[in-house]
Parts: structure tokens; sequence; C-alpha cells
């Protein structure tokens, strides 16, 4: 689906939706939630922000627009980070420059500077805006700022390279501004619900500071947790000490930056917010160690329509077919390369078993192209299949097992999905996919075990799981039973609409913002 030519635009919304490099752009999970939570209300009038990396990130619409959209605004976090020309020599004011400093230092110390760097934070904010003490240009080109960049590289680097450190502070800081410029530009709303912690929930965490505006915050996963996986894995992330320099257990000091970066946005965040959402209890306990309110927070499931999948259990054979389905993102987070490792050993004892895989590759090219090679040299080519894209509904029919092999999750969708329409599961034992497959308390749990938990990254057991059910028909069919009998039961979406009903309808009573 394509962008459209000319999205709406309106002069005033009742919920500003701040979503961060997911709906309409990217397919499934969070987006398919917000794509929910929107349709459910056509009473409310929605304005949505859409935060993203780079323009060039994102191929086109992957949802088309609810009626009750009637405002769409995009920013991109990385385009331009280098004027174009010569720009012109600036001294910068001493006292937003004594704070930038001081809140570095405070965000170099961690946890011991909690108060005052959430203090810093906010007066830095007011003095970031439009009009403020501390514009853009001041950061980017002034004296004062290049003496700050000096000095704390100075004294606290331990990676020789002074010009990745110079590019990792001003892709680190720059976005602040135009979060600063969206919260300073955008229409008037009455109510702000971000989908994340990070650069959504800071936009957020702005406005609220600015405009006195109820925050709404749904978290789905940790975004600081899952962060802090991508910066542990990431790449692109330099350290320029050779091997004398390094210590391997010491992050290098630009993925100390990011992480506690990351953290303090999340922070500040939950400061703003009220309530704090959580999908499931371990989510929710995280938000409070992270620094979340405790009395603000509480949890409410993902559910689904039931009247979406139930039909399709009519069209599945009795017998589990030999199909193993992996949905979603061809990601790292997602693991997609335990699961191409567990189908060698499936297939190895189930010559006829097939894997697919389903779910755009767009988003990390060279990790799927890793996974290809690793298909190929595993010798999986006519087994293991990567279908792309695919409507959820159109696979149910035909598949044996949904299978998860992420190191991150929250409370996935895809689980429920399957489900509904009677597919067992066998998944890692992340998120709450331990409490969706064995049962969250006694009554849950005697409903029996919708499939089987494994440990991350072990393709031996993933593997002899997903043979154990295709292989025994009675367990399969005892582990559907228990699937469709669970979700029935505690994850449906009217449930979970008439919570966020009552969410949405406290904070539109409450023009000032409960804190």
């Amino acid at each position: 689906m394509n962008t459209p030519h000319k999205p709406p635009k309106a002069q005033s919304a009742d919920i500003a939706l701040l979503l961060e490099g997911t709906f309409p752009y990217v397919s499934g999970g969070v987006s398919s939630w917000i794509n929910q939570i929107i349709r459910a209300y056509p009473e409310y009038r929605y304005a949505i922000v859409f935060l993203g990396s780079r323009r060039s990130d994102y191929k086109g619409f992957r949802y088309e627009l609810p009626a009750n959209v009637v405002h769409f605004e995009e920013h991109y976090l990385y385009d331009d980070l280098v004027a174009p020309g010569l720009p012109a020599a600036r001294r910068g004011s001493p006292l937003a420059f004594e704070m930038m400093s001081a809140l570095v230092n405070s965000l170099r110390q961690g946890e011991a500077q909690r108060d005052l760097t959430l203090g810093l934070l906010r007066h830095l904010v007011r003095e970031i805006m439009p009009g403020g003490k501390l514009q853009l240009d001041d950061f980017l080109y002034s004296e004062r700022s290049w003496q700050l960049l000096c000095d704390t590289y100075r004294r606290y680097c331990t990676d020789p390279s002074f010009v990745d450190y110079f590019w990792t502070v001003r892709i680190m800081f720059q976005p602040l501004w135009l979060l600063a410029r969206i919260a300073h530009q955008l229409i008037p709303v009455r109510v702000l619900h971000s989908a994340s912690t990070g650069y959504a929930g800071c936009l957020g965490a702005m406005l609220r500071q600015r405009r006195g505006l109820p925050l709404i915050l749904s978290e789905h996963g940790i975004y600081t947790k899952e962060r802090q996986i991508d910066l542990l894995k990431s790449e692109w992330i330099r350290d320029n000490r050779n091997v004398f320099q390094r210590d391997p257990t010491e992050l290098s000091y630009f993925r100390q930056m990011w992480i506690r970066f990351f953290e303090w946005m999340g922070r500040y965040c939950y400061e703003a917010s009220n309530p704090i959402i959580a999908l499931y209890e371990a989510n929710r306990l995280r938000q409070i160690h992270d620094g979340a309110k405790p009395e603000r927070t509480f949890n409410i499931p993902n559910g689904i329509n039931l009247g979406r999948f139930a039909p399709l259990r009519s069209q599945r054979p009795a017998t589990p077919p030999p199909v193993l389905c992996l949905i979603g993102r061809v990601v790292p987070i997602k693991d997609v390369k335990t699961f191409i490792r567990a189908m060698r050993r499936v297939v190895n004892q189930l010559p006829q078993a097939q894997g697919w895989i389903a779910g755009p590759t767009e988003e990390d090219p060279s990790y799927a192209q890793e996974c290809e090679n690793l298909v190929q040299s595993l010798g999986l080519q006519a087994q293991v299949k990567f279908l792309g894209f695919q409507k959820v509904e159109a696979l149910m029919p035909q598949i044996g097992l949904v299978v998860l092999s992420s190191i991150s999750e929250a409370l996935p969708l895809v689980i429920l999905e399957g489900y509904a329409a009677g597919v067992p599961t066998v998944s890692t034992d992340v998120g709450s996919c331990r409490q969706l497959i064995e049962g969250l308390d006694e009554e849950d749990r005697a409903l029996g075990h919708s499939g089987v938990v494994v440990n991350i990254a072990d393709p031996q057991a993933l593997a002899d799981a997903a043979i154990a059910l295709l292989t025994d028909t009675p367990a399969w069919a005892r582990a559907s039973a228990a699937a469709i009998a669970r979700v029935e039961r505690y994850y449906t979406d009217t449930m979970m609409f008439d919570r966020y009903r009552k969410v949405y309808e406290q904070a539109l009573q409450d023009p000032k913002g409960a804190r």
C-alpha cells in the first residue's frame, strides 16, 4: 500500500498518537495493535505523529488510515544532520551550555544523579524550544558547543577517535531539537497517547511539560531494554580501542552513552505519564524498576478479534500439518537463524516438514541475506521458504505450529491469532510467552498447556518440542483446545477495548492531566 498523496490535516483532534517506527509504515506487532485501537473508537478524532529514522527507510504505508484519523504528520530523526553551506560563527549562551554540560555529566553518572538529571532535562527542554536560549545552530556550530565536546571527550571518553565521538554526540542529541519543534507546532489536542518511551515518549513528555496535557503511555515491549539489546549487538557503534586498551568486560564509551541516553529519555517519559500501561506483570515490574511510579502502572493484555479467526478452525485438518511457521519481521531480535537451525533437525526426523518465514525482510536487508545464506548452507532450500508479508488468515489453515524463536517479545499478537484459529505454539521463554502457553494463575493453568516453552537460542530444544507436538496427534489436539479456551477467556479484543475506553474517558475528563 502506497503513501497517500495528501495525508489528512486538521485544525484540532481529540487524541494525538505518538508513534516511533511503527504504524502505518511497518506491518504487524505494535502496528496491528494501533490499527485496532484507532478503529475501535470511531467517536474519537485522532492525530498521528509518526517519527522515523530516515525517509528512505520507509517504502510506503502498510495500512490504510482509518477514517477517524483526521491529521497525519511525519518527521525523520536522522535526515539533515549536516547543514548545507558554511555556517556562521556563533558564541552560544553561557547559561545554556552550563546546563548542557551538567546534563552530560549527570547522564554519565547514571542512577546516582536521577533527580538532578530529570530536573536538568526539563530545564533543557524549555531552552531548546523555539525562542529558547539553546537553539540547534548553537549546539551544532557555536564555540561553546565545540569547547563542551572537547572537554567531555578529554575527561570521559576511553575510545581514541574524536571524530567518532563528535558524530555520536551529534546523532544522539540533534533529534531533540526536532522533537521540540514538533511539540511547539502540533495542532491542539486533548490527550496524548504514546506507544513507547524513546523518542516518541520523549515527545509526549515535552508536550506534557509545555501544554499540561494528559499523557497515556502504552508499552508493548520495554523500549529501553530492546534498545539495549540492539546497541549491544550493533556493528555501527565502533569500539576504536586496540587490543591492549580494551577490557572485554567493559562496554565501549559510545555504547554506554547510547544506553544511558535511552534510559534517561525513558525516565523523563515515565515522570510525565499517567497511566503507564504494560501488557503483563513482568513488564509492569520492569517499568517500576526503570523509574515508573507504581501507583501509575497497571496491565491491559492484548486482545484479538475472535470473529476474524474462529471460522478458520473448520478449515483445519484433524491431524497436524507438518508446517512450522514463524510470523514476524526478519530482524535479529526475532532470532530467525535459530528457527532455521532448528529446521535442519526437524527435517532430519520429518523429511516432509516445512518451515515458513512469513514477514517483511526490508527492515534489515543484511540480516535477511544472512538468513537466506544460512538456509543454503544447511541445504534447506526445498524446506524453508521466505514468504514475505502474508495475511495471517491465509496461513492459519495450512500450518501445524506457530513458532517464535525471539530473544525479546512482549505479548505477541501472533500467538493469540494462532490460538483463535486453533494453532498451538512453540516459543522461547521471553516476555509473556510462558504465561500464554502454560497459564497465569491456577484457573488459567487448569486449561492446560497450549504449546511448549523452550530456552532462548536453543535450536535443538526448539526442534524437539516441535517434533513432539507434530508427531503426537492427541497431544497436539489437546494443545489446540487449550489455546482456543485460553484466548476466548482472557484475550479478546472486546475486553481490551473496554479497558482502554475507560482510560480514554478518564483522560478526556481531566484536561490538565493527572499527576
